[in-house]
């Protein structure tokens, strides 16, 4: 039996090329490729809380929102990662920062996630936020949480069986945090 040809989405980015992943504002033209990250990773149903049915206009609420700051992961003019940068509670809670991101399956391993967890960090502290808190890290989500760990950030709480994994019915939380 013959080896399986690679995907031809599948991303191959060598040590060198990595630097040449541009992080930059998104833009309205964008959001196409946008939904096509959001779209595969939340149907999956083992990261996110959002509805795995969640529809297109749901994504372009949660991630076109002028409350919240949308970048945009790409190489060679292909978006390949997306993450906002927004504030995690209204007035009193302003000055912490929350985030999510994606990164496009065909092109994980490839330190993607690495590269734009880096620069929220840079662009929080650019924003005038004092930290970052994520409200809602799955704990089954392991790849995801050793990268915050390794980027500074802090398991600071856990709720019990509050995600309804696809797979693995009920799992907990963290809340993770990190000032910048």
């Amino acid at each position: 039996m013959g080896k399986e040809a690679p995907s031809p989405l599948r991303y191959q980015l060598n040590l060198f090329k990595r630097d040449m992943i541009k992080i930059r504002k998104a833009k309205e033209t964008d959001f196409e490729d946008i939904w096509d990250i959001f779209h595969q990773i939340v149907k999956r149903g083992d990261t996110f809380a959002f509805d795995p049915e969640a529809p297109k206009e749901d994504c372009r609420t949660l991630w076109m929102s002028s409350s919240v700051h949308t970048y945009v992961a790409e190489f060679q003019n292909k978006i390949l990662g997306t993450y906002i940068l927004r504030k995690n509670q209204p007035g009193l809670g302003a000055h912490v920062a929350n985030a999510a991101y994606m990164v496009h399956p065909e092109a994980r391993w490839q330190g993607i996630g690495k590269a734009m967890g880096s620069q929220s960090i840079k662009q929080a502290k650019k924003q005038g936020f004092s930290a970052i808190q994520f409200n809602f890290v799955v704990s089954t989500n392991i790849v995801a949480i050793q990268l915050w760990l390794k980027l500074g950030f802090k398991i600071v709480g856990t709720v019990p069986k509050a995600f309804n994994h696809q797979k693995l019915g009920f799992v907990d939380i963290y809340i993770m945090h990190r000032f910048v």
